[in-house]
């Protein structure tokens, strides 16, 4: 089969479009023919890694979309059935082998390409929103990075729970109008949303804050939290880590809460089933949708990463099989 294969740590040149023999599976996995996977930020962190990190060569890709090709005998899968799946060894292939709990049907009134753009945003989205967050339909929310992947789900997300006053922020103003779009009432850049928060609020705070960015905006973060918030730290996009003080939660009341999907997926997976199951539903019956940015050909992997790491899109980037 073909595969993108990365044999060192480097820039989008070390992506290579190679031939490799199809995965082999076990009694309860299933190998899927894949339609389209998605890049994720995880993927470009994973290809630059660290030295002593990594095992080569490696298949990068979190998710993706297909068809079943082979099933193991005890599984509730069948050769046709259309899934969405989360790899064990990368989604950059025409062949993905993955654990049937990290395996989910799909219905033919969802598109592969729909498909491809929702499971790793989605399903995080969800969790976070309902689970970590738990927010209400009275609470102030703010969404970092609304204008990406999981920042777009997030906002798409509250706006369906009915969540009161949705706030994103975004790099640049230029992508205000598709954040609002979504389903956020105001938009705010990096530099300027503490003040901005505050002073929607009369200097209350939003109750819960979403951010993937990390750095200096977790403590802009904790300067508009509100008395008895939780900030939710699911990433940190930004290369460097927030910096939080004791101080800074037990006199609030304010706590500080972190999940990864990627830790899920190893140590709980069948946490995923009933999310997963909601955001399926929302993207099969419409209400909930994503943005394709761009859709390139397997073999052009290095060029949609070029594109992801430009920051310069809206939505997913797409690869086609």
């Amino acid at each position: 089969m073909k595969a993108i294969i990365q044999d060192e740590f480097g820039d989008a040149s070390v992506l290579t479009y190679s031939s490799i023999e199809k995965p082999a599976i076990g009694e309860k996995e299933v190998l899927i023919k894949v339609h389209y996977t998605s890049v994720n930020y995880a993927d470009i962190k994973k290809r630059n890694g660290k030295k002593g990190e990594g095992k080569f060569p490696q298949i990068l890709g979190l998710d993706c979309a297909g068809t079943i090709e082979e099933a193991g005998e005890s599984t509730v899968f069948s050769k046709g059935d259309r899934v969405v799946a989360f790899p064990m060894n990368g989604s950059y292939a025409e062949y993905a082998a993955a654990n049937e709990q990290l395996v989910f049907k799909i219905p033919d009134t969802l598109s592969f390409e729909q498909a491809a753009a929702m499971p790793t945003v989605s399903i995080l989205g969800y969790i976070l929103l309902h689970e970590i967050g738990q927010v209400k339909e009275t609470d102030c929310i703010v969404v970092h990075s609304a204008a990406g992947g999981a920042g777009s789900m997030l906002v798409q997300l509250a706006k369906l729970a009915g969540v009161g006053r949705i706030i994103g922020t975004v790099g640049s103003l230029e992508k205000e109008d598709y954040v609002r779009k979504l389903g956020a009432d105001k938009v705010f850049t990096y530099d300027t949303f503490a003040e901005e928060v505050n002073s929607l609020t009369d200097g209350a705070g939003a109750n819960v804050i979403f951010d993937s960015v990390a750095g200096e905006v977790t403590g802009k973060s904790l300067d508009c939290l509100a008395l008895y918030g939780t900030l939710v730290q699911f990433g940190n996009s930004s290369g460097q880590a927030g910096t939080i003080k004791t101080s800074d939660v037990h006199n609030s009341c304010r706590s500080i809460k972190g999940f990864s999907l990627g830790t899920t997926r190893k140590h709980d997976p069948g946490r995923l089933a009933a999310p997963a199951a909601k955001v399926i539903e929302l993207f099969a019956s419409g209400q909930a949708e994503l943005s394709i940015a761009d859709v390139f050909k397997l073999e052009d992997a290095a060029e949609a990463h070029r594109l992801a790491e430009s920051r310069n899109y809206r939505g997913k980037i797409l690869l086609r099989l």
